[in-house]
C-alpha cells in the first residue's frame, strides 16, 4: 500500500474505548488516581487498540533505522562516519547497548541500512533499503531530493507493515547514524517554531567551539527554510534538512497508526521524525508514547508540541532504541494493571 493513501485513512484512537478505561480505573481497589501517569497509559492504549482492557504486549519489536549524513563534513560531530557501520555490526552481533536490553525484555530488533555510507553483508536481521550512501550536506542545499524523501517514508511504513505481519503488537523507534543531531535539530527548530541555539545539542559530546559551529549550521538551514516563497511542504522540510532515517522513521510510525498499534519514541531523533508526522498526519500522533525525555534539548520543544509526556526519564541520549525498550517495562505494567486488578465489588473491598 501508498503511505500516502494510508495517511488518508488514519482515525484517531477509539474515544469512546478511553472513557470506558477511565471509568474502570476508578472502580479498580486503588484511591481515585494513585497510579498516576500508569492510569494514563492504560487509558490510552485502550484507545489504540479500541478494547477495554487492552492486551498487554506479548511481542514487541524495535526497527532501528541507519543512515549517514552528508553534513558531517561540515565538522558537526567528533566521531568519523564509519562508526556508523560498525555500530551497525555491533548491533547485528549482540553487543551493543540495545541489543543486551532488547535480550533482557524479549524485544526482536531489525537493522534498517536506509543510507549508511559503506556497505553492508546479509545478515540475520539486517534489511538493506538504501536509498543512497548518505545524504548530501545540508550545510549548503537540501539533504535528499523530494523522490528520496518520499521514498524514505515508503520504506519505514513498509518496515511497520512487514514487522505486524509477523505478529508484533507494539513497535519501537531506534536510529544510528554519526551526524543525526545535527537535521533532528533543524526538524524540531522548524517544526517548533524555536531559535537554532534551543533545538541544538551536543550530539555525542562536542565541544563549545564545534557547539557554536553546528548552530550556526542548523540556523543557517532555518533561515533557508523559512525563506521560502509560500507555504513550505512537510515534505519539503524533510528534504532540505532531514536525514533518510527521519523519513523512515515518519513513516514507520504512520504504519503502526495506520494499523492501530502503539509505537514507542525514543529519543529526540525520533520525536524530531513525530514532528514530521504531526504535520502530515496529526491523527496519528495519538499512537505515540515517548519512552523517555533525551538529554538533547530539542526534545523538551519536541514533546511539548507533541502533546506527548515522556514515560520514564534516565537522563539517557545514547538513542539506538535504548530509551523505548526501558519505557516498555511500564507501559506493558499499566495494561496488566487495568486487565487484571480487580474491582472494589470483586474483592469485596468497601469504598469511601
Amino acid at each position: 500500500m501508498n503511505v500516502f493513501d494510508a495517511i488518508s485513512a488514519i482515525d484517531v484512537p477509539d474515544q469512546q474505548a478511553y472513557l470506558a478505561a477511565s471509568q474502570r480505573q476508578l472502580r479498580l481497589t486503588k484511591p481515585p488516581f494513585a497510579l498516576g501517569q500508569l492510569e494514563e497509559i492504560a487509558n490510552r492504549l485502550s484507545a489504540i487498540c479500541a478494547t477495554v482492557p487492552p492486551p498487554v504486549s506479548e511481542n514487541p519489536a524495535l526497527a532501528i533505522f541507519a543512515g549517514d549524513h552528508g553534513v558531517l563534513a561540515s565538522g558537526v560531530s567528533m566521531w568519523p562516519q564509519e562508526v556508523t557501520f560498525q555500530m551497525v555490526a555491533n548491533f547485528l552481533a549482540g553487543g551493543a547497548a540495545v541489543s543486551v536490553l532488547a535480550r533482557r525484555a524479549g524485544v526482536k530488533v531489525v537493522v534498517v541500512d536506509i543510507g549508511i555510507a559503506s556497505d553492508l553483508d546479509s545478515a540475520q536481521g539486517l534489511l538493506n533499503k538504501k536509498i543512497a550512501k548518505g545524504t548530501a550536506d545540508l550545510a549548503f542545499g537540501p539533504a535528499m531530493t523530494m523522490d528520496q524523501a518520499k521514498l524514505s517514508l515508503q520504506i519505514g511504513f513498509d518496515v511497520a507493515n512487514q514487522l505486524i505481519d509477523q505478529g508484533h503488537d507494539v513497535l519501537l523507534t531506534g536510529d544510528m547514524g554519526i551526524g543525526n543531531t545535527t537535521p533532528s535539530a533543524a526538524l524540531v527548530a522548524y517544526f517548533c517554531d524555536v531559535d537554532a541555539h534551543v533545538a541544538t545539542g551536543r550530539g555525542t559530546g562536542i565541544d563549545d567551539k564545534m557547539m557554536a559551529h553546528k548552530v550556526q549550521i542548523v540556523s543557517n538551514a532555518l533561515t533557508r527554510l523559512r525563506g521560502h516563497k509560500g507555504v513550505i511542504e512537510p515534505l519539503e522540510v524533510l528534504s532540505e534538512v532531514g536525514g533518510f532515517e527521519h523519513g523512515g522513521l515518519a513513516g514507520y510510525i504512520i504504519g503502526a497508526a495506520y494499523r492501530k498499534v502503539p509505537v514507542i519514541l525514543d529519543g529526540v531523533i525520533a520525536n524530531s521524525a513525530a514532528l514530521l508526522v504531526q504535520a502530515l498526519c496529526p491523527k496519528a500522533i495519538g499512537y505515540l508514547f515517548a519512552g523517555h525525555i533525551s538529554r538533547e534539548p530539542g526534545a523538551v520543544a519536541a514533546l511539548e508540541k507533541l502533546g506527548l509526556d515522556p514515560v520514564i526519564n534516565l537522563d539517557l541520549a545514547l538513542g539506538e532504541g535504548t530509551g523505548a525498550i526501558l519505557a516498555l517495562g511500564p507501559i506493558a505494567s499499566a495494561a496488566a494493571l487495568l486487565s487484571e486488578m480487580a474491582t472494589f465489588d470483586q474483592a469485596g473491598v468497601s469504598e469511601k
